[in-house]
């Protein structure tokens, strides 16, 4: 028998209230009866949050009498890149509240029109530049629709032989975890034990002009779309020549190629462009976006593109039951509102520069133990050099301690992406947690 009771810290189900669960408790519930597909830090709960850059998280308490201790954290990685707007943006919320209590139109099918897909398609076309606008859900359904539309765009545009297109991706890509993602992918742990693949997948070094213009050269009337991130995040935040995105675009024209750019964590802001490809002056043919969409709140994700590239869709070769649906649409909406109005890619800017001149700095300290710090905007990386006592997890671990919540991304890189709303003390609180963890290990 089920038995779901209470809101909050009182919510109950069969007895076990999960606001009397300490760390330990809830990993093990989560060990026993949860997929083993992440793995969180250890001995950290979060609770709730202060405000748009401060997380109150529940650790282990030392007493051995309360079953924890709260302590604030500076949320130091967003979510990836989904909270840019900060934690609970008020102008966000205001909006969800005033819908669901006034409005009251939660959700209908595609099947029928809500007076809120206009507010969204004006607001992502002009937002994004582009004709046309497709709603989805998950982030990785942008990349993976973009994937779908060069197909057919390269079978009834371009004219390829049916089943011989040609997708090309970009090593050390991450575009989510579906087969058509790892398809793409070349990280061993993504890929091992889900083939077969999806076939029509070619893979070019990133970064690499002439391997792209090599294989353009060999498969370029099969090939429908060069599908990729402007800038590598999960990779550990791999950052292109500046003239590498301009020589792509004049390729990818040269050869009747699309540009396909996923932008689901680097837009919306985090690079300090509203999306990453602006840094380079250049416009891609189809772009995906996420995380940031939705402003923190719920999963918002779209594809924007061409006329021409869009078209391609009729009426049930794509679909969606949450893409676009009422709340959400109104949720992108206001994300978009917020980004704009609190120029979000510009503080991006700033206090991106802020930091990069604290890493640089640190590394200045510690070249033994620093070996390159990237970054554009508030999307930032430091990898250390590849010793066995610079491991990035660790690293995590200890400045958890020094109340900052980052991740690494790969063995000896860690990854730096707060809310755009952060403020100046906060970045340099940031900065000192590193320093202090950098000169201690």
């Amino acid at each position: 028998m089920l038995n779901i009771q209470g809101y909050g810290d009182n919510l109950t189900v069969n007895n076990i209230c999960i606001g009397d669960l300490s760390p330990s408790e809830h990993e093990k519930i989560e060990s026993e009866k949860g997929g083993q597909n992440y793995k969180p830090l250890e001995n950290v709960v979060v609770s709730h949050v202060k405000d748009s850059s401060t997380l109150i998280c529940r650790k282990p308490s030392e007493n051995g009498i309360a079953a924890y201790v709260e302590e604030e954290l500076i949320d130091g990685l967003c979510c990836y890149s989904a909270v840019n707007q900060g934690q609970l943006n008020q102008v966000i919320v205001d909006a969800v509240v005033k819908h669901l209590t006034e409005e009251k139109l939660p959700t209908v099918p595609r099947s029928i029109r809500h007076k809120y897909m206009s507010a969204f398609l004006l607001a992502t076309t002009c937002l994004t530049k582009m004709d046309r606008v497709v709603p989805k859900v998950a982030g990785v359904e942008a990349p993976e629709l973009m994937f779908k539309l060069s197909r057919r765009w390269g079978y009834c545009v371009k004219g390829i032989p049916e089943n011989e297109a040609i997708i090309v991706a970009a090593k050390g890509n991450f575009h989510g975890r579906t087969v058509t993602a790892i398809s793409m992918s070349d990280d061993p742990e993504a890929r091992d034990n889900f083939g077969p693949f999806v076939p029509g997948i070619e893979q070019i070094p990133f970064n690499d002009i002439e391997a792209l213009s090599s294989l353009f050269r060999e498969k370029g009337n099969k090939i429908a779309a060069f599908l990729a991130e402007p800038i590598q995040g999960e990779a550990g935040v791999i950052i292109p020549d500046d003239d590498y995105w301009p020589k792509v675009r004049s390729l990818c024209d040269k050869y009747n190629i699309l540009l396909a750019m996923d932008e689901v964590q680097t837009g919306f802001g985090r690079t300090g462009a509203n999306f990453a490809h602006q840094l380079y002056g250049i416009k891609p043919d189809l772009m995906g976006c996420g995380k940031a969409a939705g402003g923190g709140i719920l999963p918002v994700s779209f594809v924007a593109g061409k006329d021409e590239v869009i078209s391609v869709l009729t009426p049930g070769s794509e679909g969606s039951t949450f893409g676009g649906y009422p709340l959400g649409a109104v949720v992108g909406t206001y994300a978009i509102k917020v980004l704009i109005e609190s120029r979000l890619a510009e503080n991006a800017k700033i206090r991106g520069a802020q930091l990069m001149d604290h890493l640089e700095s640190i590394k200045s300290e510690f070249p033994d133990k620093i070996k390159e710090v990237r970054g554009k905007g508030l999307l930032i990386a430091f990898e250390m050099q590849d010793l066995p006592h610079l491991d990035g997890h660790q690293v995590s671990i200890k400045l958890l301690h020094k109340g900052l919540y980052v991740k690494e991304t790969h063995k000896n890189i860690v990854r730096i992406a707060p809310a755009l709303t952060i403020e100046a003390w906060q970045i340099d609180n940031i900065a000192e947690s590193i320093r202090n963890v950098i000169n201690e290990i």
